[in-house]
């Protein structure tokens, strides 16, 4: 074992969790504004969660550190352009549903 293997598993344990909840919240919120926007934002950071997990199974099962790197890259990247279009394409005209608590 690497003495890199604890630092990568640290971050990529990071990511899962905190982007796996940037997920869910661009997703709640895509569910209750309807905002095209907030569903890219959650579909961006799915792709970046699912490399993180992705390469770190290829380097775990297959022992391949290049390719698990090429994986994570290829779906941050991914990622990264599904966010960059979430900040120029023009939101729903739908408004915010609140609902009453009592």
């Amino acid at each position: 074992m690497d003495r890199y293997t604890a630092i990568i598993a640290l971050a990529n344990t990071t990511t899962l969790v905190v982007g796996g909840l940037i997920v869910l919240l661009a997703y709640r919120a895509f569910r209750r504004t309807g905002s095209s926007p907030l569903r890219a934002v959650a579909v961006g950071f799915g792709f970046i969660v699912t490399g993180s997990l992705l390469g770190g199974l290829v380097h775990l099962i297959g022992e391949n550190v290049a390719l698990g790197i090429a994986v994570q890259s290829s779906f941050t990247a991914g990622g990264f352009v599904v966010l960059w279009y979430s900040l120029y394409t023009s939101g729903s005209t739908a408004t915010t549903i609140r609902r009453s608590t009592g």
